[in-house]
């Protein structure tokens, strides 16, 4: 019997869970791997051999594609992770053959405040503490493999100082790169939210002169936001890795050119970071349905998508594979749409929004929930006219989604605060609006909460699909941002600053660079680039500040408002309430 939800700690759950959880070979095998295709990593977690099953099952016919995407989430999260292990848990009570592919969290949020993604009361996936502190070593992997082309780079530029030419030819056989230092585009990584990190100076001489290195401006972003992270998420094999990774331009010499990591040397040595991190985790949910975890968070300023591979094993093992995109579908889904959906070839077949009448509420005109403090009483009292104005923001990713081509279907994911006429009107708005509608309580329930989902996903997965992208990439890419923030943000158009205007040019005038896909940088808080903004703003223009390249991951950047490649950590960080209990060792806290 597990723990009842409403008196217990999601970790407390989670511990309970584990008890009596499979081991990695009775999921395996469950989900149809063979022992040489299984790389355990312990008892309870392991790797996924992808290229054996891929190989094995290359002509077995793909299962069902379904994206789990949201609304404009509050700060604390609408739980999107909640619904998709809960979905996958009732399409297993329905007797269906089902995997979920989420992603790996971050160190960040898991010590800040959003905490870990392992879904939250009868719908997780376990077990927890290794899920949240390092898992498998995938987000290590990309650390080092990042900071190592930091390291060729600043190296290089000091060796540049400190010889001539022919000491260069002389001792190293290296031509020179004549790196311009105000214009280095990679910074340095770390996997926690920590502001004191975004601005630094580096290479400061000390008692070493010269040789400690070359002083500049640097930055810090969080690891999950890597381009190396956005490379794991797309690539489709280890050697698409490989020619990714020598693309990555990590900055530009003194005439404007750039400079990658093939100019120094170094991608090859990155990808020998990364040959492990390429095959995917695999857990299972509270109820033993295979999970398989790959990539990474942070779908506003990063691609936030669980990779292809772990969507490819998925499809091929399970009649149901059910995936999930970060944060609301104006970033999220958009980004599954017309980069993940592009990159791999596969067409869904259709996609959950995740709904909560507090976020409803929220945009409705109630007042902001701030993490780390109580929750403002009208989130208990009923209000249905404020969850009627907040569905405006829903009706709006319902329309996003149909953009693509592709059934939508709404999934409430029910609070105990929630009440019947609350619930009712959302469902009579979303019907109206042509959409499927189930009210999910797998928080509370587990998979006998989501058979109603589960039985509205599969319908939906029967309708048929007319999947298009919003852009075709022989677009001019000014006119590919103008669109996204048109039609899947709802502005009424966008303002560049001097640096976003001279990127474009100089992106527009390389034949190759001017045909990646977009991968916007925009707050998950609001459709708009305000995160203050909520529901449906209207009379308001995106303004892009910025625009990096990402040759290696295949994306264009566009960076709007204040947002920053590294989150900060607030005042109430988890961090204060985790802990080690010193006579089991066992981890607690962390939620």
């Amino acid at each position: 019997m597990a723990l009842d939800p409403k008196k217990h700690a999601d970790w407390e759950i989670a511990q309970d869970s584990e008890k009596s959880m499979k081991t990695i070979y009775e999921v395996a095998e469950e989900f149809g791997l063979t022992k040489e295709e299984l790389l355990p990593q312990g008892h309870y977690i392991g790797k996924i051999d992808y290229r054996k099953v891929l190989e094995r099952l290359k002509d077995k016919p793909n299962g069902k594609y379904v994206d789990v995407t949201a609304i404009t989430p509050t700060p604390l999260g609408e739980g999107k992770s909640t619904s998709t292990m809960g979905l996958v848990q009732g399409l297993g009570k329905r007797g269906k053959r089902v995997s979920a592919a989420i992603r790996q969290p971050s160190g960040g949020p898991t010590m800040n405040i959003k905490g870990s993604a392992a879904g939250g009361g009868l719908a997780q996936c376990i077990p927890l503490t290794p899920f949240s502190l390092g898992f498998t070593g995938d987000i290590n992997a990309i650390m080092n493999a990042h900071n190592l082309a930091m390291v060729a780079l600043t190296s290089r530029m000091q060796h540049e100082r400190n010889y001539t030419d022919e000491q260069l030819d002389r001792l190293t056989k290296m031509r020179r790169l004549d790196v311009d230092p105000t214009n280095v585009e990679m910074g340095w990584v770390i996997d926690y939210c920590c502001q004191s990190l975004r601005n630094i100076v580096i290479g400061m001489d000390g008692v070493n002169g010269k040789r400690d290195g070359f002083m500049m401006r640097s930055k810090f972003g969080i690891a999950v936001s890597s381009e190396v992270m956005g490379i794991l998420s797309v690539a489709t094999s280890l050697k698409d890795m490989r020619e990714r990774m020598g693309k990555i331009v990590v900055a530009y010499d003194k005439k404007g050119n750039p400079v990658t990591t093939e100019d120094l040397e170094v991608a090859g040595a990155m990808t020998a970071w990364m040959v492990d991190a390429l095959n995917p985790n695999l857990m299972q949910t509270l109820e033993g349905q295979p999970v398989v975890v790959h990539a990474g968070p942070f779908a506003n300023i990063a691609i936030g998508q669980s990779s292809i591979i772990a969507d490819q094993v998925g499809l091929k093992l399970a009649d149901y594979h059910v995936t999930e995109s970060g944060f609301g579908a104006d970033i999220g889904f958009e980004k599954f749409w017309n980069l993940k959906c592009r990159y791999s070839g596969l067409v869904p077949d259709a996609a959950v929004v995740v709904a909560t009448i507090r976020a409803l509420k929220c945009h409705g005109g109630a007042p902001v929930p701030v993490p780390g403090k109580a929750m403002p009483k009208e989130y208990s009292e009923e209000s249905v006219e404020w969850v009627e104005k907040g569905c405006a923001n829903l009706i709006h990713h319902i329309r996003n989604v149909r953009k693509a081509g592709i059934s939508p279907v709404v999934c409430l994911n029910a609070f105990v605060s929630d009440t019947k006429a609350e619930c009712d009107k959302v469902r009579e708005l979303v019907e109206a609006e042509g959409a499927k509608f189930a009210i999910s309580e797998h928080w509370e329930k587990g998979g006998d909460g989501a058979l109603d989902l589960a039985d509205v996903v599969i319908e939906a997965c029967e309708e048929p699909t007319n999947f298009k992208f919003l852009y075709d990439l022989d677009m001019p890419v000014k006119e590919r941002i103008e669109l996204i923030a048109t039609e899947v943000y709802g502005a009424d158009g966008v303002d560049f600053s001097a640096d976003a205007s001279a990127a474009l040019s100089r992106i527009q005038a390389d034949p190759e660079l001017a045909k990646l896909g977009l991968c916007m940088v925009k707050t998950h808080l609001s459709l708009s680039d305000n995160p203050a903004l909520k529901g449906v703003p209207t009379g308001w223009r995106l303004q892009i500040r910025e625009v990096l390249t990402y040759g290696g991951a295949g994306f264009i950047v566009p960076v709007a408002g204040t947002i920053s490649l590294m989150p900060g950590t607030g005042s109430n960080p988890s961090f204060r309430r985790v802990d080690v209990d010193v006579d089991t060792g066992k981890v607690q806290g962390i939620f």
